[in-house]
């Protein structure tokens, strides 16, 4: 049946790829509308072959809406998604406002479907981007074997701040060929040829980003004893979040079962074979597709019975809005 879906904040980076989603997978939408704010009113965005009129959002933007993809940041969210609930339309946000609420289930389609069926305030969230593309990979092993310790470090990409910090890296790399200073100002810090940790601070010296992979991993994985020790890092890389993940489970596991469970499971593409420089997921490679990659599995050195693992995605894509989209398609 075919639904009217709305995409608020479709000029940003994320509602923008939710635009491309939709028409790339041939979306059952009657009509798409896009909104966003009053100061994006009136721009052209392409869609399906011709064009859509960007819409001021506003309390009244959900009339007849059935999906409404959110996309506009936690404040927007936490304003509008309970008027487009209340409207009658189902809400898929992608923001934060709403991951932790124990009334709104937090979707993965390939680890939990079932939970978007519950929603007591007719919202859906979508999970962080970093958490998306690592409980994608980690869902085989935890059927199998159930997790006990993750240790995950994060390689993100600049695209995951936003429009802005993909532009701001440009011209930082941009102004080093050109030997001038770098300026940073979406950035705390020069983003070109560094590394940073960017995101706001969080509790007990973590940063909110990194607390995000302890709580929604939890709640994803419907397990509250999963030990998750998080070190999230920004790096010049302008899409596609790579991860160092560490497993540990409640009875043994090694590469080749851990192989075994991942080649066919869905959402995941497998890269196998012995080491060579070079031969890992990349996200240059995963940029503009929509698998979450795995490779260099490997048995830990130094635990028994543990692994490590290497998991690359679009965070535009899987990490954001590829995630939002399914989730729509499973409604």
């Amino acid at each position: 049946m075919s639904k009217v879906v709305a995409v608020v904040g479709a000029t940003g980076v994320v509602g923008r790829e939710m635009l491309r989603t939709l028409e790339r997978r041939a979306f059952p939408a009657k009509q798409v509308i896009a909104l966003a704010s009053a100061r994006s009113a009136g721009k052209k965005l392409p869609f399906a072959g011709g064009e859509l009129t960007v819409q001021t959002l506003g309390p009244e933007s959900f009339a007849g809406v059935d999906i409404a993809l959110f996309s506009a940041g936690a404040g927007t969210s936490r304003e509008y998604a309970p008027i487009a609930a209340k409207a009658g339309a189902v809400v898929i946000d992608n923001s934060s406002a709403w991951r932790m609420d124990p009334e709104v289930p937090l979707v993965v389609p390939e680890v939990n479907p079932g939970a978007a069926a519950v929603r007591p305030k007719g919202i859906i969230a979508n999970p962080n981007c970093s958490t998306i593309q690592m409980v994608v990979a980690l869902k085989p092993l935890h059927t199998a074997a159930r997790i006990k310790h993750l240790v995950v470090s994060t390689y993100q990409a600049t695209s995951g701040k936003g429009q802005a910090a993909l532009e701001e890296l440009r011209t930082q790399i941009g102004d080093i060929a050109a030997g001038r200073t770098p300026k940073a100002e979406i950035f705390p810090a020069q983003m070109a040829c560094n590394l940073l940790s960017d995101w706001k601070p969080g509790s007990d010296g973590y940063s909110e980003e990194e607390l995000k992979l302890v709580n929604e991993t939890r709640k994803i994985l419907e397990d509250q004893e999963i030990a998750v020790t998080p070190t999230c890092v920004r790096v010049p890389v302008m899409t596609g979040h790579s991860e160092a993940v560490h497993a540990q489970f409640h009875r043994p596991m090694n590469a080749k079962e851990a192989c075994e469970l991942l080649r066919n499971a869905p959402g995941i593409t497998l890269v196998e074979g012995d080491y060579t420089p070079g031969g890992e997921p990349q996200p240059l490679a995963a940029a503009d597709t929509d698998p979450v990659y795995v490779g260099r599995v490997r048995d830990d050195l130094s635990v028994s019975g543990a692994i490590n693992l290497w998991v690359v995605a679009d965070n535009l894509r899987k990490g954001a809005a590829l995630n939002a989209v399914q989730i729509a398609e499973i409604l």
